[in-house]
């Protein structure tokens, strides 16, 4: 519980991510307000506001640091792969990070699969990561077409990759199941 924290204290984003995931388990998301994020967060409403522009946010901070790391391995890689193994260096580059944020993970899933407004903002997020992959294909001279269905593609294999991973009887990380998922890919393709 993260009641009786003082306002000035570090770590604001996380410790209002933490009371939000608290409440929307224990009363769910619609029933949730910000005030009563905030306030089990020990901040105010606007502090809260100062972080995330509304209550689905708090469930999707971080994204942007997920794009910027899949974006990067795509731009760096090898000047010698195609399209579809650059796309797939930045999917690896992206479950590197969330190895270690399973539990959390978990979490986030089942808060997202049990609301259809979540799963609206997630598609969203999904649909503008492979649109930042495209660009960042399209920047490596990879045409317009050919971009859109290497980032499409991969972004499944992140997608079905990442469903399996968040699931209680899944041991490995989410870099060997993506590589899987990838792999899997690559067979469909070429059959």
């Amino acid at each position: 519980m993260l009641n009786g924290m003082a306002r000035w204290e570090p770590g604001a984003p996380d410790r209002l991510q933490e009371a939000a995931y608290e409440l929307y388990t224990e009363r769910g998301y619609d029933a949730t307000t910000v005030a009563e994020i905030a306030e089990r967060a020990g901040l105010t409403k606007r502090t809260f506001f100062r972080h995330f522009a509304d209550k689905r946010e708090v469930l999707f901070w971080r994204s942007e640091r997920v794009t910027e790391l899949v974006v990067e391995a795509v731009e760096g890689a090898p000047a010698d792969v195609g399209p579809f193994e650059a796309a797939s260096l930045g999917v690896v580059a992206a479950t590197e990070f969330l190895n270690d944020r399973r539990p959390f993970s978990q979490r986030r899933h089942a808060l997202i699969s049990a609301n259809p407004e979540l799963q609206e903002r997630e598609l969203i997020k999904m649909a503008r990561l492979s649109g930042s992959v495209a660009e960042a294909l399209r920047a490596r001279g990879v045409a317009e077409v050919e971009a859109a269905m290497a980032a499409e593609a991969t972004m499944a294999a992140f997608r079905v990759g990442w469903e399996r991973w968040v699931e209680p009887t899944e041991t490995r990380s989410f870099t060997e199941v993506a590589r899987e998922m990838l792999d899997g890919l690559r067979a469909v393709a070429a059959a």
